[in-house]
């Protein structure tokens, strides 16, 4: 049975959930965004101090993304069957436990394999979105989802300026040590405040046909895929750069491993931004035409940012001002493109969320493993593999569109 946020409100122990959960959920959304972006800054002295190659170094985050992108479809299936709490506490001990072994590493192969652990079990925030929705309805719900989003959205903008002067303080295994930390202290705090949330009537039994057949159906559904991968490719067009930041920051800008801010604010602010705007403009524009918006912001700033890494040198601030218009117009876009999906399959949105996070996070780790080492070798090919990727997901935004008279209003 679900409890209003009224009803919350009540007795001292409501109250007091109803003010830490939504801060507790923010905090496990924030453990795959400091997994991945915490110790970027340290790339060029865990190549030395570990006797590695870049693209070996590189391949650290590939082997994170992968298990990270195969759990995002079964972390909620799990939550499901065994309940919310635990699987979020035993997730976070298989972080604690893997950062640990990351940070005593003695070689590149040992990070790989502690780094995939850590993956296996990054994707909480699936479990966290569902906790929110046994909790919460209405626009109660809504609220706390903003809230948790506000506050998720602060993640990849402090984690490698935390990562840059732990890295240059105590040096890169101190990282990890920071990341153990956090999944410890957070795993305390959910073992103290957060409550079962899934009764044992309301659980589903992991059944593994019915699932892969789901599964199965979801992700050959043209027009599902088509909105999936739109949303991924104009997202991996950014995550490009993400994957790349040691190489575009470090070698072609020059800037200190303290100084990431300079890309991972700007692209933070743009999709706080694109954000802000698809919610003002849920209702009032469809959406053919908030997607078009879109297109028009990604293409421009795409263009400008060729244009301009053919004509003149990597610099400050012209070499990152477009990703910030671009990652306006993705994120703009991305909630209309759910949207679509999601609608497609009115009595599994939670699997259709999954099998989206599945696919987005699965590129990503393609683009981590396989063009980031390539077109990190000089910004212009940054810029042209970066707007090949756009393309794609335009020509995907496309062909997802609905007809006319069964236009989906972004909400």
């Amino acid at each position: 049975m679900h409890t209003s946020a009224d009803d919350l409100a009540r007795p001292p122990a409501a109250r007091e959930m109803a003010r830490t959960l939504p801060l507790l959920i923010a905090a496990l959304s924030m453990i795959g965004p400091f997994a991945i972006d915490t110790y970027l800054p340290s790339f060029r002295e865990m190549e030395s101090s570990l006797r590695a190659t870049p693209v070996q170094i590189q391949q650290s985050l590939t082997a994170f993304l992968v298990p990270f992108a195969f759990m995002c479809l079964w972390h909620g299936s799990l939550s499901d069957a065994f309940g919310r709490r635990k699987v979020i506490l035993w997730s976070l001990a298989f972080v604690t436990i893997s950062s640990v072994g990351c940070a005593l590493a003695p070689n590149v192969q040992t990070l790989w394999f502690f780094r995939a652990v850590q993956g296996l079990a990054g994707g909480i925030f699936v479990v966290g979105r569902a906790v929110v929705r046994d909790v919460y309805e209405g626009p109660a719900a809504l609220r706390v989802i903003s809230q948790v989003s506000v506050l998720f959205g602060i993640a990849p903008a402090i984690a490698p300026v935390i990562g840059g002067f732990l890295h240059e303080w105590f040096g890169w295994r101190s990282v990890f040590v920071f990341l153990a930390i956090f999944s410890a202290g957070l795993m305390l705090w959910s073992a103290l405040r957060l409550p079962e949330t899934l009764p044992l009537d309301r659980r589903q039994p992991l059944r593994f046909r019915p699932l892969m057949s789901s599964y199965g159906r979801t992700l050959t559904h043209p027009q599902f895929l088509a909105a999936a991968l739109a949303g991924a490719f104009n997202f991996t067009a950014l995550f490009l750069y993400i994957a790349s930041a040691p190489a575009f920051l470090l070698t072609h800008l020059g800037v200190p491993e303290t100084r990431f801010f300079w890309l991972f604010g700007p692209v933070t602010a743009g999709m706080m931004l694109g954000g802000a705007l698809s919610g003002r403009l849920a209702g009032r524009l469809d959406a053919r035409h908030v997607l078009a918006w879109s297109a028009g912001l990604m293409i421009t700033a795409s263009a400008v940012n060729v244009v301009f890494h053919m004509v003149q040198p990597a610099q400050l601030p012209w070499s990152v001002a477009p990703l910030f218009f671009y990652a306006t117009g993705m994120s703009l876009a991305m909630p209309t493109l759910a949207l679509i999906g999601l609608d497609l399959f009115p009595e599994q949105r939670g699997l259709a969320s999954s099998c989206q996070a599945f696919l987005l996070t699965g590129l990503n780790a393609l683009t981590s493993g396989l063009l980031a080492p390539f077109a990190s070798v000089a910004p212009i090919w940054l810029a042209l593999t970066s707007a090949a990727l756009m393309c794609i997901g335009l020509i995907c935004t496309w062909a997802c569109l609905p007809p006319k008279r069964a236009e989906v209003v972004a909400v």
